[in-house]
C-alpha cells in the first residue's frame, strides 16, 4: 500500500502508522515512485484545499488523469461528492437521478467521474464527512455559532468517516463493483433535526434562526440521498444516522459535555 500526500507532513503521519507514503502534488506532472508504475487499485481521494473551480480542475480532474497515467492502475476508485445532485426540493435521489450541478465545482467533479468510469472504474459519491476531530455541526453548536439557516429545513446527507473509509475499501476490493455508488448513511436529516439531536444530547436550547450562507463552494441543495445500491453489495454503516454517532464524537478529546 502506498499513500500519496500533498505535503511531507501528511506523508510522515501515514508513515508513522506503517503506511508507505510519498509527498506528490497531483496538480503538477509527476512520475510514479520506482516499483509503483502498475498498481492493482488506485483510490483517488483528494482535497482541493478549499479552492474554487480552478483548484478542482487541477486536483480532481487533471490530478486523476495524471495519477492514472503515472500508476497505470488495473482498477480506479474516484471519491466524488453527493453535491453533484442539485435537487433542492427535498426529493429522494439515487444514482440514476439527474446529476446537474449548478456550480462549476460540481461540473468539474462530473468530468472527473467520467474519467474513472471510462476506465471501467468506480465512483463513490460521498456525503458530508464527519467523525472524531471532524465534527462541524457539533463544534458550531458547542461554540454557540450554529444557525438554523432559513428555518433549518434543508436536508443534509452525511457519512461517518469510518463508514466512508470502509465503503471505499469495500468498493476497491469488490471484483464486481462498477459504476456509481452513493456513500451516505441511512438517515438524511434536516439541519433542524441535526441540531435538535445535539440539543437533546447536551440539554441545551436549539440554535437561533438566521439567513442562509450564500458562499457555498458546492452549492445549496436539499435532497435525500439513497444508499440502496451500495447496501446491496454487502456494505452497511456502523453509524446509520448522525444521531447514533453523537456519543462517540462528543467524547472525543476535543469536546466536552460541560
Amino acid at each position: 500500500m502506498l499513500g500519496i500526500c500533498r505535503t511531507g507532513e501528511s506523508a510522515a503521519r501515514l508513515a508513522a502508522r506503517g503506511i508507505g507514503a510519498r509527498a506528490l502534488d497531483l496538480s503538477e506532472k509527476f512520475q510514479a515512485p520506482a516499483g509503483w508504475e502498475r498498481l492493482d487499485v488506485l483510490v483517488h481521494c483528494a482535497s482541493s484545499g478549499g479552492g474554487g473551480a480552478e483548484a478542482y480542475r487541477a486536483v480532481y480532474r487533471d490530478g486523476l488523469l495524471r495519477a492514472v497515467e503515472a500508476f497505470g492502475p488495473r482498477r480506479v476508485v474516484f471519491v466524488g461528492s453527493t453535491s453533484v445532485y442539485a435537487q433542492d426540493d427535498g426529493a429522494w435521489v439515487d444514482e440514476d437521478s439527474p446529476a446537474e450541478p449548478v456550480v462549476e465545482t460540481g461540473r468539474v467533479l462530473l468530468e472527473a467521474e467520467r474519467i474513472a468510469l471510462d476506465a471501467g472504474g468506480v465512483v463513490a459519491r460521498l456525503g458530508g464527512i464527519y467523525g472524531p476531530g471532524r465534527a462541524m455541526y457539533l463544534q458550531r453548536f458547542l461554540e454557540g455559532t450554529a444557525v438554523l439557516e432559513a428555518g433549518g429545513n434543508r436536508f443534509i446527507n452525511l457519512i461517518h468517516r469510518d463508514d466512508g473509509a470502509a465503503a471505499l475499501v469495500h468498493l476497491a476490493e469488490g471484483p464486481g463493483a462498477e459504476g456509481i455508488f452513493n456513500v451516505v448513511d441511512d438517515t438524511p436529516a434536516t439541519q433542524r433535526q441535526i441540531y435538535g439531536w445535539l440539543a437533546e444530547f447536551f440539554k441545551k436550547p436549539l440554535p437561533p434562526e438566521g439567513p442562509t450562507d450564500p458562499n457555498r463552494r458546492r452549492g445549496l441543495t436539499s435532497k435525500c440521498v439513497r444508499n440502496t445500491r451500495l447496501r446491496s453489495t454487502g456494505w452497511a454503516p456502523t453509524f446509520p444516522s448522525y444521531q447514533s454517532a453523537i456519543p462517540e464524537i462528543a467524547n472525543f478529546e476535543n469536546f466536552s459535555k460541560k
